[in-house]
């Protein structure tokens, strides 16, 4: 496995796809480093939810900042390891702001970025989970945070838009991007194994997984 694996994965997709479930569980294979969103540290998201117009721009703008001590703190860690896994591609902070923030609170966030040092390092592979709307509902209503109870269809179908027109241009790294909708990645071992062969054998270009587990 140490031969042919990515030296620092990220996965991404829209809330509830599998992202984080999926990072941690790569992160223990490889034996690496886990660099994680930490949406639950942010004080303003249940706000966000609650009252998107009052709470968008102060939970984006949280987020905007963490993500500068994260790239920071990485950039000055041992870069060495092997392998390194994040739920986060720093880019799709852009697609919160466009997708949840007024013209004037965006013309603010961009001056707040430009004037921050983010120098995020290029992934080696993305990998982008895919799954429609109910989907996501379902998972996540299974993980069952409270404040996520008021995410509705419309606003996962907006956002899994947005992440299919970022990715469609998408070409700084190599791109897997996975059907998620009929597989477990985290409790069932097929599933999980024969992504991981893809994962070994994606070097350039997009590719696409679209495996049909049994069990679901």
């Amino acid at each position: 496995m140490s031969q042919d694996r990515p030296g620092y994965i990220v996965v991404e997709g829209p809330i509830g796809v599998g992202k984080t479930s999926l990072a941690r569980r790569l992160a223990e294979s490889f034996e690496t480093d886990l660099l994680l969103e930490g949406a639950e540290e942010n004080p303003f998201l249940e706000r966000f939810y609650e009252d998107p117009r009052s709470g968008a721009l102060p939970a984006q703008l949280f987020f905007l900042f963490q993500r500068a001590r994260q790239i920071q703190a990485m950039r000055q860690a041992d870069m060495f390891q092997p392998v390194r896994v994040s739920d986060f591609l720093m880019e799709k902070d852009r697609l919160f702001a466009e997708l949840t923030l007024d013209a004037d609170e965006l013309q603010l966030y961009d001056q707040v970025y430009n004037h921050l040092t983010l120098d995020a390092p290029v992934p080696d592979l993305v990998i982008y989970l895919q799954a429609p709307e109910d989907v996501l509902l379902k998972r996540i209503a299974k993980r069952g945070i409270r404040y996520e109870r008021r995410i509705d269809a419309s606003y996962l179908r907006r956002l899994s838009e947005a992440y299919a027109r970022m990715f469609l241009y998408y070409e700084a790294a190599p791109l897997l991007i996975v059907n998620a909708a009929h597989i477990d990645l985290v409790d069932n071992e097929d599933d999980y194994q024969a992504l991981l062969e893809q994962i070994h054998i994606t070097r350039s270009g997009r590719q696409y997984f679209n495996p049909m587990s049994a069990t679901i």
